[in-house]
């Protein structure tokens, strides 16, 4: 009877959205801790869909600031005050936001994309450029026209973006993912499950994540403790001891 070695993986799954600052800096800081993860090639991260506010509209009726202002009741300046502070803690990770004056709208069509490019291989692709339209771009993540752009260019097949597109595929995908985040007792995102095992919320400083990584990938990989002397007999390369 033959066998094969299964390797064994560590899964991080990231719910999250396509409009949440914080989701942009706690993936820059997941990704510093991957950097220098002795076993960086055996993770798998994979994206889930969570729609911060499902209530936007498919056509956007405001900017980003002015929905922020409505929705904490101060001013436009008010709300580009209180947008600073991720803007802050975004520039110490190398991001750049311009995202204040970007299109309010709703992002389902977005998160069904990048449920197409998880089935294309091109998801972690996808999401980064994502994310960098709204928050780099300031585009509207919510218009069909430049979803298909930056899906194209993040190396979508054409045909197949245009049929999710001009349909509802995927939409159970995505209802699935927010049911799943709310069984885990989400309510907000970012939030970070590994192997089903651990989940961290928010965008946790990097070494949280350096450990998360250490303890996920132990827990996968046990060592076996060894008991008693190696002096007994026992049988090696060389033969058997008699």
């Amino acid at each position: 009877m033959s066998g094969s070695v299964v390797e064994t993986v560590v899964q991080i799954e990231i719910w999250s959205d396509v409009v949440c600052p914080w989701c942009y800096i706690g993936k820059r800081h997941l990704e510093a801790a991957l950097s220098t993860f002795e076993h960086r090639d055996d993770v798998e991260v994979v994206y889930r869909s969570f729609e911060l506010d499902p209530s936007a509209p498919e056509v956007p009726v405001e900017t980003t600031v002015e929905s922020l202002a409505r929705k904490f009741g101060t001013d436009v300046a008010g709300a580009r005050e209180l947008m600073a502070r991720a803007d802050g803690v975004a520039a110490s990770v190398g991001l750049e936001f311009h995202h204040a004056d970007a299109p309010h709208a709703r992002t389902v069509t977005a998160h069904r994309l990048l449920h197409l490019a998880a089935a294309e291989g091109r998801q972690a692709e996808l999401k980064e450029a994502l994310l960098a339209a709204y928050f780099s771009r300031g585009e509207n993540v919510g218009d069909h026209a430049v979803l298909r752009s930056v899906a194209v260019g993040a190396g979508l097949d054409p045909a197949r973006v245009d049929e999710v597109l001009t349909s509802d595929e995927y939409a159970d995908a995505v209802r699935a993912d927010i049911d799943q985040a709310r069984a885990y007792g989400a309510t907000g995102v970012p939030f970070f499950v590994v192997d089903q095992k651990y989940g961290v919320s928010g965008a946790q400083p990097t070494e949280v994540f350096e450990q998360l990584l250490e303890r996920a990938w132990a827990d996968a990989h046990p060592v076996v403790e060894l008991v008693g002397g190696p002096g007994a007999d026992a049988c090696g390369p060389d033969g058997c001891a008699i």
